[in-house]
């Protein structure tokens, strides 16, 4: 897929000038990266790659890895997170087109089979693979067909294979959601890479999609966690497009080292590569958000007020309103809708003192309507991104969503998604 505007592309990514954007990709040193097509998705011409193997050569490789909270997480979840070391993973296994969730014991077994062919694939102990998958929710997955697949995988690994391993890891996604950066650190400069996939069943309850980061600084495990769970959260954490958790979010960050330029922790290493990392993320979950099925544009809702909880509420209550969302598509600045999500987020708290401001230009003052020019305001709420502030009573917290809009194409990709 061609390019259509640089990676950083949202005015709501603050991009350090320590990084720069490589237009031709490629994986940082270390790295190796192929996708194949082994069948899983629905038969097309071509066919579909829906295999990927992501493979790190270096014996020192550290890592971090962040996971769904959802409840009935998927058997590669599981997996993953009990079998694996989740602070040294050199191989990562990954298929499309069968999210092998809601499939009890066969499931946990394919999903252990994958970790072995990855682990062989990747000449690593089992202990260091991480397997992953995503699509259809309650079908068995073929998992012949997976190893097979990571089996031409493995033969097919290469530099610059993250093109083909970003391909094998979409379902529903329109878009490529994947970048390779320069950073310049006061050691030397390394690479930093990520490949990530999702559209629907996103919300914000960590994780929300599927993410592979590389990097060959070399990095502890210790401060990779850290900066990955702080990342996370201002990324990943912070995007819905239908407010539907999903069963197999997986988040890995894997460090070769191969570059031999240090991260050392609390350094100005640390402060240079985390903010790399953190303007990575957030545009990737802004991508994850503008593609939302069917969308057409990317909300920003930003609350504050003097009550940590009532603002996270707020934020994600205005984010998940279908009324939001729909008005939000149309182009239309119907802010009473805005005020009617915030009343549902905080009920019992009338008269609520709330004030509602669109794109910068303020509609609504202590609950009550304030003169504005609304040609004005209808010709801001039509671009790409659309932001809202919301004022609650008091101060001291501050919250923030990405949110798609709502529009026709998404109900029908969704009830045809299996037929």
């Amino acid at each position: 897929m061609s390019e259509a505007r640089p990676f950083f592309s949202s005015r709501w990514v603050d991009v350090p000038d320590s990084v720069g954007w490589l237009p031709g990709h490629g994986l940082p040193q270390g790295f190796r990266a192929a996708g194949v097509a082994a069948g899983i998705k629905k038969e097309s011409h071509p066919p579909r790659l829906d295999v990927g193997l992501m493979v790190s050569d270096e014996e020192a490789t550290t890592s971090a890895a962040r996971f769904t909270r959802s409840g009935t997480a998927a058997p590669p979840v599981l997996v993953t997170r009990d079998r694996a070391r989740l602070d040294a993973l050199r191989v990562v296994a990954v298929n499309s087109g069968n999210a092998n969730a809601a499939t009890g014991r066969p499931g946990m077994d394919e999903a252990a089979r994958m970790q072995g062919a990855g682990a062989m694939m990747g000449r690593t102990a089992e202990d260091r693979v991480a397997v992953c998958s995503t699509g259809v929710i309650g079908v068995q997955l073929d998992g012949a067909k997976v190893v097979r697949g990571l089996l031409a995988a493995g033969k097919a690994l290469r530099p610059d294979g993250d093109g083909d391993f970003q391909q094998a890891i979409m379902t529903t996604d329109l878009f490529e959601k994947r970048a390779t950066l320069e950073v310049d650190l006061p050691g030397g400069t390394v690479r930093l890479s990520a490949q990530a996939k999702g559209a629907g069943m996103i919300q914000p309850s960590f994780a929300t999609m599927l993410c592979f980061v590389q990097t060959d600084a070399v990095v502890a495990a210790e401060t990779a966690d850290l900066l990955l769970g702080v990342c996370v959260k201002r990324s990943f954490d912070r995007i819905s497009v239908d407010g539907q958790l999903s069963t197999n979010d997986t988040a890995i960050l894997q460090c070769s080292g191969a570059s031999g330029v240090v991260v050392e922790p609390e350094s100005e290493s640390e402060l240079i590569f985390g903010q790399a990392l953190d303007a990575l993320l957030r545009q990737l979950a802004l991508d994850i958000a503008r593609d939302g099925e069917g969308a057409r544009r990317v909300g920003r809702v930003v609350v504050r007020g003097g009550h940590g909880p009532n603002v996270e509420r707020t934020a994600r209550a205005v984010a998940n309103s279908p009324l939001v969302k729909t008005a939000l598509y149309g182009g239309d600045p119907n802010w009473g809708r805005i005020v009617q999500a915030v009343g549902l987020a905080l009920p019992d708290t009338a008269p609520l003192a709330v004030d509602v401001t669109i794109e910068g230009v303020q509609v609504c003052v202590a609950g009550s309507a304030v003169g504005h020019d609304a040609d004005a305001l209808a010709a801001r709420v039509a671009g790409d991104e659309v932001e809202y502030a919301i004022g609650l009573p008091g101060d001291g917290f501050e919250t923030e969503v990405f949110f798609s809009d709502l529009g026709y194409d998404y109900i029908k990709i969704n009830a045809e998604y299996t037929t």
